[in-house]
Parts: structure tokens; sequence; C-alpha cells
């Protein structure tokens, strides 16, 4: 009997944080209204992943390339999170129950990678929905928000994956629902790749000597990236969340009458799109009695964020439509990110997910930036 082959792992290096390299205005926040307080530590999780795959240049020169590729990143997300000073914030909760992101400079977690597989053999794997919960985990990592103490805790986390053998590398990117809905974390993505993109060519003819030396201690053989790295089987990171795992399903709102946009309004929105989410999904159940909402607003230029529960009472029928709005199926790749380009090539795949905090359904809901009073709502339920 052959003996049964070891679960691959990936290899992680110990994480940097890259700060802003700019600071901050003192006292600038973005405040958090929680329509029932206390917020349980769990909604402190709910947080949307993104993991980028990318093919580079196959051979040691690829490779080579990919790890000085790495030194940049962070000399460039510092550049791309002092223009967005946000997602370097942290959480802040007040005696009345109320929170806000502080914006101080804290940073963004950052962390490099290499998997004991190639790109194709990843990208295969995650085809099973039950694997692709685990390993897709493994690509954009998360370290739970401590309730007790939360301005000590990230919001945002970055991870650099290297694949074996073929040239191919992941970005993957974990980000707080406190702090940011889907659609602006894809804008600062993009602005993330179009600051990288400058960075780069104006630094194209020669590279510094002091990267060169870092470039040698990144590569994967090297004993100093031994000694610092923590390897883990990639079958053995779902998070509680991932367990208990959800789909999410994209839907486009547009105000049929006036009066659209009140607060009922959004319930009565999030409870059509969480039914039409569990419908086309096909999973067991009604919509819940009750589920949380994260609504953020941005018409105060300040970025907004309410914290509520649904109830699906809003659902029921008032004089036609689904709650003054039609409402529309749309594709995660109106978020832009297929056209997220680095090292010249675009993702080979962009994979997007919702963790609800092991809730039974999620509604986040969130101004399109189009037309007045359209909204995205991205609604997710249980499989």
């Amino acid at each position: 009997m052959e003996p049964t082959p070891a679960a691959p792992r990936v290899h992680l290096q110990s994480p940097q944080t890259a700060v802003p390299t700019r600071a901050v205005e003192p006292g600038r926040t973005r405040r958090i209204a929680v329509a029932a307080p206390p917020l349980p530590a769990a909604a402190l999780q709910r947080r949307t992943r993104v993991v980028l795959y990318y093919r580079a240049d196959a051979g040691e020169k690829g490779a080579s390339r990919l790890w000085e590729e790495a030194m940049w990143t962070k000399e460039s997300l510092g550049e791309a999170v002092a223009d967005h000073p946000e997602m370097a914030g942290r959480l802040r909760r007040h005696a009345d129950g109320s929170w806000e992101v502080k914006l101080n400079d804290a940073g963004v977690r950052l962390v490099e990678a290499t998997a004991e597989v190639t790109l194709d053999e990843f990208l295969e794997a995650v085809q099973d929905k039950d694997r692709a919960c685990s390993w897709e985990a493994a690509l954009a990592p998360w370290v739970d928000v401590n309730a007790e103490d939360p301005d000590v805790s990230a919001l945002v986390y970055v991870q650099l994956t290297r694949f074996q053998g073929d040239g191919g590398f992941a970005v993957g990117v974990s980000c707080s629902l406190m702090l940011s809905d889907p659609l602006s974390l894809a804008r600062f993505l993009a602005s993330w790749a179009r600051t990288h993109a400058r960075m780069k060519a104006q630094n194209d003819v020669a590279t510094h000597p002091l990267m060169q030396y870092a470039s040698y201690f990144q590569r994967p053989g090297a004993r100093a990236v031994r000694a610092l790295t923590k390897s883990i089987p990639l079958d053995s990171f779902a998070s509680g969340d991932d367990v208990h795992a959800a789909e999410t399903v994209l839907f486009r709102a547009r105000p049929t009458n006036a009066g659209a946009g009140a607060p009922a309004d959004h319930h009565a929105l999030a409870v059509a799109c969480v039914a039409q989410a569990k419908e086309r999904l096909g999973a067991a159940g009604k919509v819940p009695l009750q589920f949380p909402i994260v609504v953020f607003n941005d018409s105060d230029g300040k970025g907004g964020v309410s914290v509520e529960t649904c109830a699906a009472a809003y659902g029921q029928p008032r004089g036609g439509g689904r709650a003054g709005y039609k409402v529309e199926v749309a594709q995660w790749l109106e978020l832009g990110l297929e056209e997220l380009v680095l090292r010249d090539s675009k993702p080979l795949h962009v994979s997007y997910s919702i963790l609800n905090g092991g809730s039974d359904g999620l509604a986040v809901v969130m101004p399109d930036g189009g037309a007045a009073g359209e909204f995205l709502v991205a609604a997710t339920v249980p499989k």
C-alpha cells in the first residue's frame, strides 16, 4: 500500500507593515453607526476577500523578477495607502456603543509566501468549492479583530504568493467590512496597481544595491528565510467563517421613484436581494427573520458606515416593485479588478467572496458611484 502523499504547504514569511508615506492630518475619523449596540465580536470579522491570479515569466529569471517585484510592493503599497489613508486605520469603540475608524497611519499588513503547487494545480484544486474555502484562505490572511482592544488589530491584509514552477503568483487581500465596501476596495487596489507601475517605471534604469541584497534573502532557498518561515498545510486554513461557508450574489438596484433611498427602503431592498440570492444559489430555507445589513453612505464625503439589523418583514409587497428599485444581477467583473495589470499582465482569474461572520445572511449596500440613487448590493447567504 502506497503511503498517502503529504498535503502541499504554503510557506509564510514574517509579516511586515506598509505604512503611509505621508502623515495623515490629526483627528481624522470615519464614524460607524451601530443601530443596536453592542456590536457582537463576530460582526468585527466580516470582510471582503479578493484573490487575483497572475502568470509571470517561468524559470529562474522570472522567479528573480517576481521577488524583485515583491521589494517594490511594500514601497508602492505605502504610497497608495497615503492616497487612501482610511485603509491604514484602526477601529475604536465609544462608550455609547458607536464605533469609528481612526485614521492613524497604523498601516496595512503585508505577507510574502510560497506555495508547494503550481498555479495550474492550485486553480484546478479550487474548482472543488469545499477545498477552495481552505486553499484560498491560505492566500488572503486574516487575524480576527480583538473585540476588547480593537485598535491593535489591522483591518487590511495583503499577501503576495509565488507558486512553483510556472512563474505564477497571486495577490490576496482581506479587508474588514467595517472599513470598506467591496467597490471601494476594488478602487483602492486599482489605485495601488497604477502607483506600483508608475514607481517601477521611474526607477527602471537600475536596481538599487540594497534591493539586490534584500532580494537574495527573499529567495525561498535562502537560509535567512528558512529561519523566519512558518509552513502550514493548505488544507488547514479554513477559519470558522470558512467552515460555515457562504456564497455572495451581487445586484445593481436602480430607483423607480423619487422616494427611494430612505432607510426603510434600504432594508426592503436588502430583503429582496437576499431572497433572490437564496433562489439563485439554491440555498435551503426562507429569508432569515433577521439578518445584519451594512450600509455605506458617502453623501457627506466622509465615508460613513451604518451597521443595522434587517427584518424579513420589510420584504412584504408595498405597492409593487422591490422597495422602489429595479433589481438586476450584476457581475463582479464590473468592479474592474479583471483589468488590474501587474507586471504588464491582467489576472488569469479573480476570486471574490464575503465572509459573513457566521450569520444566516448578510447584505452590504453601497453607492454605485454612477447615477444618483443607484446602489450595488452584495447579498451573502449560507450554502
